[in-house]
């Protein structure tokens, strides 16, 4: 930004000088066309030439000056905190010390021009003329000055429009393939059967437990269904689905896979993106094995600095299976939208962990796509 400015200025004062320049000569022959600009150029070379020097140096100063006056009110008046406030206190200043500036000015090359033809023209109606154009080509600076201002700040909201519609693409898209990856488990034909075939088995078996499997099935799916469109959700709400979750695997697994939950009280009304802590356990249970000599261990905490980890153990599968690491990714885009945070993922060779940072709920308003 600071750069940015320091270019506009190099840049305003090679554009702006000689317009000003030009602009000092039209301006005068408007306010007076009846002079007799025929004689101009009658002078000698010389006196052209130290009339030109003396408005160029002119000029360059009314510039510089406007400059200083407006970088100044910058910082302590704002044209967007104080604006007619601002443009009256400006055009004051602008005028008062284009007066004062051209006055001191004219005095100065007066002493310096004593013997040329040029301070015999200044007579009363030139200098009169000479203030009235001055005054002018002050405010069409700071006019130029402050239009710049304006459009730097109307550009710079059509780019900050533009990233926030960007952005809401994002959260969209990213939103609609977690649902759609969500429908898919949902749907998943192996996931349906298991679950149908576990709760057909239980009924005969065992009815208590039973009903405890379809309470859980039914919160799974009810959660799902419910918060899959949300941004972001409490701790507390995606552990209670996780559980929920994991339930209905221990029914089927039994004793080949275990999870703990030790987090601090504290981190549970923080934020997590929903749907995240399922699709971790999910990918834990389908790329290791688990057995009752050798169970797979999944344990959900958090660090010193208030993040989340979830944590397997590493038992990798004798067999592959192809991964588009579709999870890691959803979850990866989705963090990244909410946050300059992202989660971390970690790899030794005992241990797969997850690192996700926690978020405000507050901040992120939850939406619907």
């Amino acid at each position: 930004m600071i750069k940015q400015k320091k270019d506009f200025y190099k840049y305003f004062r090679l554009i702006i000088i000689p317009a000003v320049f030009l602009g000092f000569y039209v301006l005068t022959f408007l306010i007076d066309p009846y002079r007799l600009w025929t004689e101009y150029f009658k002078r000698t070379s010389f006196e052209i030439a130290a009339e030109w020097i003396f408005v160029l140096g002119f000029c360059w100063i009314l510039t510089e000056v406007s400059l200083l006056i407006s970088r100044k009110l910058d910082a302590k008046l704002s044209w967007v905190s104080y604006p007619l406030t601002r443009f009256l206190v400006q055009f004051s200043i602008q005028i008062i010390t284009t007066i004062v500036l051209l006055y001191l000015y004219l005095h100065a090359c007066l002493l310096a021009l004593a013997e040329t033809k040029i301070s015999t023209d200044l007579d009363e109606l030139v200098v009169r003329q000479a203030f009235g154009v001055s005054i002018l080509l002050s405010i069409l600076i700071s006019l130029v000055f402050t239009g710049n201002f304006f459009f730097q700040k109307w550009k710079a909201a059509l780019l900050e429009s533009a990233e926030l519609n960007l952005k809401a693409s994002k959260f969209k898209q990213i939103a609609l393939e977690a649902q759609l990856q969500s429908l898919k488990m949902q749907l998943d034909p192996h996931f349906m059967f298991n679950n149908f075939s576990t709760l057909s088995a239980l009924i005969e078996e065992d009815q208590c437990l039973a009903q405890h499997f379809l309470e859980n099935l039914s919160r799974v799916y009810r959660y799902m269904i419910v918060n899959i469109k949300r941004n972001i959700i409490s701790v507390e709400e995606e552990i209670c689905f996780a559980k929920a979750y994991f339930y209905l695997i221990k029914i089927r697994l039994g004793e080949n896979v275990k999870m703990e939950v030790n987090i601090k009280d504290e981190l549970s009304q923080k934020g997590i993106p929903p749907i995240t802590l399922q699709l971790l356990i999910e990918n834990a249970i389908k790329h290791n094995t688990a057995s009752r000599s050798r169970p797979l261990h999944i344990l959900i905490s958090n660090d010193d600095q208030g993040n989340l980890i979830i944590s397997n153990s590493l038992q990798r599968l004798n067999y592959n299976i192809p991964s588009t690491c579709t999870g890691l990714k959803n979850i990866g885009s989705r963090y990244g939208l909410l946050s300059s945070r992202v989660p971390e993922v970690t790899e030794t060779e005992d241990t797969f962990s997850v690192k996700l940072p926690l978020l405000s709920i507050g901040v992120h308003a939850d939406t619907d796509h």
